[in-house]
């Protein structure tokens, strides 16, 4: 991978250090009848790689949505080292990059211009937004794509410049959900070392993922998520146990693992 990414310490907005990057509490969503988040409590403390688990429909996009401000809460708080998400959302969102699952973006910009449109409208000078861009470009592999439209990105160089969007301001928190779905192996070994560089310099990161193996190599805590509620949360060793972070998974979501039960059809 060329170059190097730089997490912006000198320029990262001022935080209180004791709080931790992300705390939530109570958070409750309905739609209709169906309940899709009830009353999740996490906290992810302040420097962690922090991975959340849960199987489809569990409630982790959701709660992700609503902890950075995207989808408002029926009840609860999320709040970004202290700050209240919606109280003081302009703060809140200085903070934080998002790159949430499915993100749309202009799609008839090149990378570079749709970098300097969204650090522009963040309110950053455009000379810092030209370097920034510049960098992430080069670092992220997109640099060959310069004449290419958003449009004709692939599905990793979308998950890519959807990442480059989240660091340009240089925030404290990233908050990304399925950041390596359907990405093929290059990509996200580039996505895997920039998150590992960027939780080393000092920032904080909160991915969801099926992935368990990816958890268990990437993350220094993990939440598992069920029903819309939090049924385990610590350090991934904790959470373990001495087992493996699958084997604790599936026995805390009640998966059924017994297979293809009468589909004798099948065999030969």
């Amino acid at each position: 991978m060329r170059g190097t990414v730089h997490a912006g310490q000198g320029s990262r907005p001022p935080v209180d250090e004791r709080a931790p990057a992300l705390r939530l509490s109570g958070l409750r969503k309905r739609f209709g009848a169906y309940t899709a988040v009830d009353g999740v409590e996490l906290v992810v403390p302040s420097g962690s790689f922090y991975g959340l688990v849960g199987p489809n429909g569990a409630g982790k996009t959701t709660s992700l949505s609503m902890a950075v401000g995207l989808l408002r809460p029926d009840a609860g708080t999320s709040e970004i080292f202290g700050v209240d998400v919606w109280s003081d959302p302009v703060h809140a969102k200085s903070l934080v990059g998002v790159l949430p699952d499915g993100m749309m973006l202009p799609e008839r910009l090149t990378g570079r211009e749709l970098l300097h449109y969204l650090g522009r409208l963040r309110g950053m000078d455009a000379r810092t937004v030209d370097a920034r861009a510049e960098e992430l470009l080069t670092v992220l592999e997109l640099t060959e794509a310069e004449r290419t439209l958003v449009i004709d990105y692939s599905t990793g160089m979308r998950k890519k410049i959807g990442l480059a969007t989240a660091l340009l301001h240089a925030p404290r928190l990233l908050v990304l959900d399925e950041p390596f779905e359907a990405v093929d192996p290059v990509s996200a070994a580039t996505i895997r070392v920039i998150l590992q560089r960027f939780v080393a310099s000092g920032g904080s990161v909160v991915f969801s993922s099926h992935v368990m193996a990816l958890v268990e190599q990437l993350c220094d805590h993990v939440g598992v998520i069920a029903k819309g509620r939090v049924v385990a949360a610590g350090t991934v060793s904790e959470v373990r146990a001495g087992r493996t972070l699958e084997d604790v998974f599936v026995e805390l979501v009640g998966a059924r693992t017994g297979g293809a039960e009468g589909l004798s059809w099948l065999a030969s």
